[in-house]
């Protein structure tokens, strides 16, 4: 009998006490800035170009191979604008298969990717969960600009060091 009223007095409790469900999508629950969103690119704003080029470093650690990393030659440095031969032609994702680990942003020897706040890129169709280039930098200018990030070429951080 003791049993039957302790329960009913969680009952009550939970009851008439404040509800913890979100009715998504029309409120969302503030993540810890130490949440790990979704893989973006960065890019270089000084001289308006990727700052990855496209080595393919973090596609071969990925755990689930959840990448595809192409490069091509860089225009801008036939140019002499730009110190990097090579930039990023194809970079796609698929984020069904990303188990958001960080491997990719810690072997990047450009610090070119960056793992972002996004978390909410989820769609109805199975092709629509790869995140293509352009998806990658959209995303990922938008956390630069939010978060304060910029990018400086390997020219710059060689000025710097002299």
């Amino acid at each position: 009998m003791i049993g039957l009223l302790k329960s009913l007095g969680v009952t009550l409790k939970r009851m008439l006490g404040k509800p913890v469900t979100v009715q998504y999508p029309q409120q969302h629950i503030t993540l810890s800035k130490r949440n790990l969103g979704f893989p973006v690119l960065l890019w270089d704003d000084k001289i308006n170009e990727p700052a990855c080029t496209g080595c393919q470093v973090c596609m071969r650690y990925c755990p689930t191979e959840c990448m595809t990393v192409t490069m091509k030659d860089n225009p801008l440095a036939k140019e002499g604008k730009s110190t990097r031969k090579k930039i990023v032609d194809v970079f796609d994702i698929k984020m069904e298969r990303c188990i958001l680990c960080g491997i990719c942003v810690e072997v990047c020897n450009f610090d070119a990717i960056l793992m972002s706040d996004y978390h909410e890129e989820g769609d109805i169709s199975r092709g629509g969960l790869i995140a293509k280039r352009e998806d990658l930098f959209r995303m990922g200018r938008d956390f630069q600009k939010r978060a304060g990030i910029v990018v400086g070429s390997a020219s710059d951080k060689k000025e710097e060091e002299a």
